[in-house]
This record gives C-alpha cells, structure tokens and sequence, in this order.
C-alpha cells in the first residue's frame, strides 16, 4: 500500500521565477534533502561548498538557504519531483523531461545546469557515457546547458571542481 502521508516527504519545491540566470536541475531530491524539505542537505554533499569555491555565490551558503538564492538569479528543480534517493533508486515512471521541458518553456532561465551527468542523460535520452562535462552543444530550443560532475558524495570517485568554474565563467560573463 502506498503511505499519502509519506508522499509530501519525497517532493522539493521548484525554486522557480521567470528570467533565472542560472537554474540547477538534478536528478531527484536525496531521501536526506526530502526528509528536511532543502536542495543538497547530505552532509556529504559538495554542493554548496561548489558554488561558492567556483565563484557562483559570494559566500558558502547553508542548505537551509537555498530559497534565498532566488535573489541571487539562481533557481532549483529536479527531473523528477515525486521520487527520493540515490539515482538507481529513483523509479523510470517519475522522471518528466516533457514536464520539465515545459518549466523551462514557461519560465525561460538564460542557463540550466545539470548537477550530474545521470540527469542530463536522463533528459538527452542517451548512456551518461555519451554525455560529456562542462558546457554543451547549443540547441536553439534550450537556454545553455551544462553538465556538471554530481556533488553527491556517493560519486566522490569522478569529482572535479572544473566544470563547476566553467559553468561560474560563463554566468560571470553574460551578466
């Protein structure tokens, strides 16, 4: 039997307005983000520490905080709004790339960064292995799109800070 009440656990926001300048897209929310209602709450998670050390945020903000980076320009979503977890975990029938192609339709953010390359081949349709890092090939019905290694500390093996200064050059430069 499926818990209605444990359902609310498994969803994050959309941290959405029109005209982002930046709006990171992952995968699912981890069972930890969904359990406190924040983006990238693991402990282990890079992420936050990411964007300040690459020069996206002045300052290393909190989980807690994420809303507050609206004011920042940068927004927040996930392929799939229903499930938690690690991205084996997440079941095929709640990914919504139509859905999210859709928000990104609506609200038109000037870049959207895939925190991992799970996601992104999620949302290509094609092996994460045919999904290359860092800024990639313009498709004229998308804002830029980058594929940044995944800050999630289960994937501690393939990290690199590189795409993620890469990804800060190019907001920096399209201010």
């Amino acid at each position: 039997m499926f818990d209605v009440s444990n359902a609310t656990l498994h969803r994050l926001p959309d941290q959405l307005l029109p005209n982002l300048r930046l709006v990171f897209v992952g995968t699912a929310a981890s069972t930890r983000s969904a359990e406190l209602g924040h983006y990238y709450a693991h402990p282990g998670n890079r992420f936050w520490r990411a964007i300040h050390e690459a020069g996206i945020t002045p300052r290393r903000y909190q989980p807690r905080e994420f809303g507050s980076l609206l004011e920042l320009g940068i927004g927040f979503t996930d392929l799939s709004k229903s499930g938690a977890g690690m991205d084996h975990q997440i079941a095929a029938e709640t990914i919504d790339v139509p859905g999210f192609r859709a928000k990104m339709e609506t609200y038109r953010p000037r870049t959207i960064a895939f925190t991992s390359k799970k996601a992104a081949s999620l949302f290509y349709g094609r092996p994460s292995s045919g999904i290359a890092l860092g800024r990639q090939q313009r498709d004229e019905s998308l804002p830029e799109v980058f594929v940044l290694p995944s800050p999630s500390g289960a994937a501690s093996g393939h990290w690199t800070l590189e795409p993620w200064r890469e990804l800060a050059a190019w907001i920096a430069a399209t201010k």
